[in-house]
């Protein structure tokens, strides 16, 4: 498999927005833990907390599965660390929580893919799942990372099997979805510049963060749900 965005690498200077999510995300992260599409480990050593057994990385694509291995070389976490180059296991009863951080747009057949991961989930684990929000923002900057969707909250929902029924969902960054907003209407760009993500996370992210509880996570760029099996 191959990925066919570069916009990774771009978005490792979201530092703020990043350890927003984190901050938001890390209470239900623990145990044995699988991050599927970790790309270039971007958002890993934000994920990471001491409550974490072991993690493991899956990454498909080969050329940023050796650009993650070259990564990790620097992490401090390394004995706890195992990469893969390839997808979740079709195994049951394997990881106490498992992860897909801007991934399940990638993938074509989403509700396969999420009944694949509740399978491999443990009973009282966590599956976490954050995406890109709403689909009248989808852009041409969604085309240019192969994006299949954007996401609302029932489109996540009717992804669940009805068996389960301890959920939650929130979205992220309000700030942000203003200006998805003013990219899909005005700028109509297939990539921000690096001014741009710096202004993003630098400024709009921080003011996100004090205005999203305001609104009660009620609208964002980005949707996150949480499941416990």
């Amino acid at each position: 498999m191959e990925y066919p965005g570069n916009e990774l690498e771009l978005f490792e200077n979201a530092i703020n927005w990043k350890a927003y999510f984190a901050f938001k995300l890390s209470p239900y992260i623990k145990g044995h833990v699988a991050e599927v599409g970790a790309g270039i480990g971007g958002s890993t050593t934000f994920l990471f907390n001491s409550q974490v057994k072991d993690w493991t990385c899956f990454e498909p694509d080969l050329r940023l599965f050796k650009q993650l291995k070259r990564s990790s070389d620097s992490w401090s976490f390394n004995s706890q660390l195992i990469l893969k180059n390839g997808f979740l296991p079709d195994e049951i009863n394997l990881y106490d929580t498992i992860l897909y951080i801007d991934v399940l747009e990638h993938i074509a057949n989403d509700k396969e893919e999420l009944e694949k991961a509740l399978t491999a989930l443990r009973k009282g684990g966590n599956l976490i799942v954050l995406v890109p929000a709403f689909k009248y923002l989808f852009s041409p900057f969604d085309v240019s990372v192969g994006h299949f969707r954007r996401y609302t909250k029932a489109m996540l929902k009717s992804l669940v099997p009805n068996s389960l029924n301890n959920y939650e969902f929130f979205y992220l960054d309000s700030l942000g979805f203003v200006s998805s907003l003013v990219n899909k209407w005005v700028l109509k760009q297939a990539y921000p510049s690096l001014q741009q993500i710096q202004f993003w996370d630098r400024v709009l992210v921080p003011m996100s963060k004090v205005l999203d509880p305001i609104h009660g996570h009620s609208f964002g760029k980005s949707l996150v749900m949480r499941i416990e099996k």
